[in-house]
């Protein structure tokens, strides 16, 4: 059984960088085919795709978040993640990881999603 599960800050300064973490059990992240995903969703809001790392360690980013988010893997512990640096209370969301079969596909896995707030 294929589990994801966040963890990170539930509340972050303005300004300050978000790093969080999605661990993944029941799949080896390098599994062929298989990207790796980040998404929020601001209150009130759809969902955002933030971006994604694949199988092969390469990584996209939402170009609407220019450059800062970063998305990076450790395959020794099976974990992927997310750094979102200069914050905004617009950046306020609930954060998920979610797992694509395949490129174009929908997601077959998601974690629970964990709530950030960024607040002063």
């Amino acid at each position: 059984q294929v589990q994801l599960q966040e963890s990170g800050p539930g509340l972050v300064s303005p300004s300050q960088t978000l790093s969080l973490t999605c661990s993944v059990s029941g799949a080896s992240m390098s599994t062929n085919f298989i990207y790796w995903t980040w998404i929020r969703q601001p209150p009130g809001k759809g969902l955002e795709w933030m971006g994604h790392i694949t199988y092969s360690g390469s990584s996209s980013v939402n170009p609407s978040l220019k450059t800062r988010a970063v998305i990076s893997r450790d395959t020794s512990k099976n974990q992927f993640s997310l750094e979102l640096n200069s914050l905004t209370v617009e950046d306020t969301a609930v954060y998920f990881c979610a797992r694509a079969p395949n490129y174009g596909v929908g997601y077959d896995e998601w974690g629970q999603g964990t709530q950030v707030t960024v607040s002063s």
